[in-house]
């Protein structure tokens, strides 16, 4: 006698695999990322090739270290407007230390790490007691944090920048570590993309795979109700700041050993592009939702469209109106996204 089929569980969703692609967050931006880059390829000279590769992950690579902390703090429902100029902080104190006082730059960098650390918790610090927006508390840092830049830089160098790094002991290992080149198909590479690389894995494989991921979206969704449940929400957003003031610093050691100095203005103006890379990358602005990878890709875009203009042989003014376009975009494929991934979940 014949058994019967075991009935279906109603509960169990069964998804085509178009419909699991569209609940990823960052499958907006690895579109976007195809149609910039098919565009500039049919449009600018040299941009195709491992040639081009080399020149638009450049840019990419440091941005994409900063967008990628900046998205686990957007999923955390928190902003950090501090972020840009934090990279130029840790590069002037690890200059100061090493440059001026004749520390070893490893020492220098180890110093300015800590700085970076103790900002970011003071930031998240912050936020938790006085349940301030973050937007506001932030904002205070960074305009604290300019104005030391330059007025420290003046006091103690008598110009706006720090030079001299590359005479300090500690240089040469250092800069081979965080801010040299290598060779890959006859084209040079900076290490910076070595290191985008790993910070988005880790990032990815921290959302995915780990409970303190699952902390970070419960609290950027509603941090009320993931305290009610256990979660350490002032513990988790105390150290999202911290992550991004560490990933701040990392760009900050990069720049400067790559440079051999920082000015005091470095950084400046740049935590608004991070936002941006994370948003076009498949964060919402609201918390709760976004991918390590779809920041990684929102960088990306960011690289190679800033990098396409200029083989285009087009006025580089014109990237701010791309970029303002791919934002607005970015906003509303998200959104469709979001509402996709709700109904599937229904």
């Amino acid at each position: 006698m014949a058994t019967a089929a075991p009935a279906l569980d109603e509960r169990v969703a069964r998804l085509g695999v178009i419909r699991r692609l569209l609940v990823r967050p960052e499958i907006g931006a690895l579109i976007g990322a195809l149609v910039v880059f098919a565009f500039f390829s049919s449009v600018a000279d040299n941009f195709f090739g491992v040639g081009g590769a080399a020149r638009y992950l450049d840019p990419a690579s440091t941005l994409g270290i900063m967008a990628v902390a900046v998205a686990l703090l957007m999923i955390g429902g928190e902003f950090d407007l501090s972020a840009g100029v934090m990279t130029g902080s840790t590069g002037l104190l690890m200059g100061f230390l090493a440059a001026e006082a004749g520390w070893n730059v490893w020492a220098a960098m180890a110093v300015s790490l800590a700085f970076a650390l103790l900002i970011g918790f003071l930031n998240g610090l912050l936020v938790i007691k006085t349940s301030l927006p973050s937007f506001i508390v932030t904002l205070g840092t960074f305009f604290v944090l300019r104005g030391a830049n330059v007025g420290l830089t003046k006091l103690i160098t008598d110009e706006v920048r720090v030079t001299g790094l590359d005479d300090a002991p500690g240089f040469s290992s250092a800069r081979a570590l965080l801010g040299s080149d290598f060779q890959f198909l006859g084209q040079t590479f900076r290490t910076s993309i070595l290191w985008w690389i790993a910070v988005t894995t880790v990032a990815s494989w921290l959302l995915l795979r780990t409970r303190s991921g699952n902390w970070i979206f419960a609290v950027g969704d509603d941090a009320k109700a993931a305290r009610s449940v256990g979660v350490p929400a002032a513990r988790t957003k105390i150290a999202l700041f911290m992550t991004t003031a560490g990933a701040a610093w990392l760009v900050g050691m990069m720049t400067a050993l790559r440079l051999r100095g920082v000015v005091s203005s470095e950084g400046v103006g740049r935590e608004f592009e991070f936002i941006i890379a994370a948003v076009i990358g498949g964060c919402l602005l609201t918390g709760g939702y976004g991918s390590a990878a779809g920041a990684a890709l929102g960088a990306l875009i960011f690289g190679m469209t800033r990098t396409g203009i200029t083989f285009a042989g087009w006025d580089t003014d014109w990237f701010f109106s791309f970029l303002g376009a791919m934002l607005l975009l970015a906003v509303l494929v998200n959104n469709y996204v979001r509402r996709k991934a709700q109904e599937v979940r229904r």
